[in-house]
């Protein structure tokens, strides 16, 4: 349903640009933004887990995003009892180089496409290993948010992941208020309850 594409990366990095975020360019950097909180750790939980190999120190991201995987994991372990796994958080510039070096499917470190995990606004969610059912009612719950601008996803084939983008608006909506930063008082309220369960 969410086929990565050209267009996709470009709609990642214009939404970095709206926010003003950095590409986080080393550790010293992501270091500074944790101890100002502009990151947060993940939390794990009954419905949240983390890939083992991923490094305790790059298991963050921007608060919005936390938010974003936290409702997704507790709904979908409400439906299936399972967990939803993170595979990749917040990476800097130096990490992405790194991985470009044996990953010819990673996106660059730098320029229009480059990926938006430099940015901390972005999770990997573990795929495989879910069954059918399970990937439709993930594309499912995600696609009145990617409809609505919320959030940019894309399902990749060689990681097998769903590469998640949220948007900053991300925290109005689930509170109820209007999404679109321009919105006015005429536009109709967004219904900020989550898609049913199937």
């Amino acid at each position: 349903m969410f086929r990565p594409s050209h267009d996709s990366l470009l709609l990642q990095n214009q939404e970095i640009d709206r926010l003003d975020l950095p590409r986080i360019a080393d550790d010293e950097e992501l270091e500074s933004l944790k101890a100002s909180e502009a990151l947060v750790p993940i939390r794990e939980s009954e419905s949240l887990r983390f890939d083992p190999r991923l490094d305790p120190a790059r298991r963050y991201c921007r608060p919005w995003t936390r938010e974003f995987v936290e409702d997704l994991s507790k709904a979908y372990y409400k439906q299936f009892g399972a967990q939803i796994q993170v595979n990749s958080a917040v990476r800097t510039v130096k990490v992405q180089h790194k991985l470009r070096r044996h990953n010819r499917n990673a996106a660059p470190e730098a320029g229009d496409t480059a990926s938006s995990h430099l940015a901390g606004v972005t999770l990997d969610l573990q795929r495989r290993g879910m069954s059918k059912q399970q990937v439709k009612w993930v594309e499912e719950y995600m696609l009145p948010m990617k409809t609505q601008g919320l959030i940019e996803p894309e399902e990749e084939r060689h990681q097998w992941v769903f590469h998640v983008m949220v948007s900053s608006r991300y925290s109005s909506w689930r509170k109820g208020e209007p999404a679109n930063d321009s919105a006015t008082e005429e536009e109709p309220e967004i219904d900020a309850s989550f898609p049913p369960a199937r």
